[in-house]
């Protein structure tokens, strides 16, 4: 399958701020935020559009309803919030935290992650179409029930990952590194391993190669 990679975000020529305030229903677009520290807030329907967030944090945050298009997080802090059935598309994280972020049942659209510490995030049961991994932490990770389609993993660190429930149909994980990892028997065909993941793999499920 030939590879496609996620369009980037449209950015036009954004107003600079170091300064915005969140509340339920805010549309926040045009603006490029940089250094600002936004934790443990509880908002509904917040929405980012062609914005850009630089050294931003957002810890343990509770977003629902929330929306975001043509945005780029360049090493935001978004550890242990989450973003539970939130829509992204067109969205870039460059060299973020995301430890313990969770995109459970999230539709992601055109979106890179690259350069991240994704250890402990969930992307349970969400939507992915046309999304790229690339160079990432990605250790304990949470891909259960995963819906996708271009898929691209490239040098990511998948140790101890789930994908139970996830059909794996050419999937390539042989670029990326893992020493164990948890997936569905029935749903392996067609993904691509290296011999060593090979092994990995069937060891996982009790199989004795000699």
């Amino acid at each position: 399958m030939k590879l496609k990679y996620p369009t980037k975000p449209n950015m036009p020529i954004l107003d600079e701020t170091d300064f915005i305030s969140l509340e339920d229903e805010l549309v926040i677009e045009g603006l490029h935020l940089k250094d600002q520290d936004l934790s443990y807030q509880d908002i509904n329907g917040l929405v980012f559009r062609e914005c850009q967030l630089e050294k931003v944090i957002m810890n343990r945050n509770h977003f629902k309803h929330f929306e975001c298009s043509n945005v780029i997080f360049d090493h935001c802090d978004f550890s242990n919030t989450e973003w539970i059935g939130g829509s992204f598309h067109q969205v870039q994280f460059r060299q973020c935290k995301l430890t313990g972020t969770n995109f459970a049942e999230c539709y992601l659209r055109d979106c890179l992650f690259e350069n991240c510490l994704a250890d402990y995030s969930s992307f349970s049961s969400s939507n992915q179409k046309i999304v790229h991994f690339k160079e990432n932490s990605l250790n304990s990770t949470e891909f259960f029930e995963m819906e996708w389609k271009h898929l691209i993993l490239e040098n990511c660190s998948l140790t101890d990952s789930n994908w139970f429930r996830t059909k794996l149909k050419d999937l390539d994980f042989s670029q990326n590194t893992f020493q164990k990892i948890a997936v569905s028997q029935e749903l392996l065909g067609g993904v691509k391993v290296s011999p060593e993941q090979a092994l990995i793999i069937s060891a996982g499920m009790g199989m004795i190669i000699e």
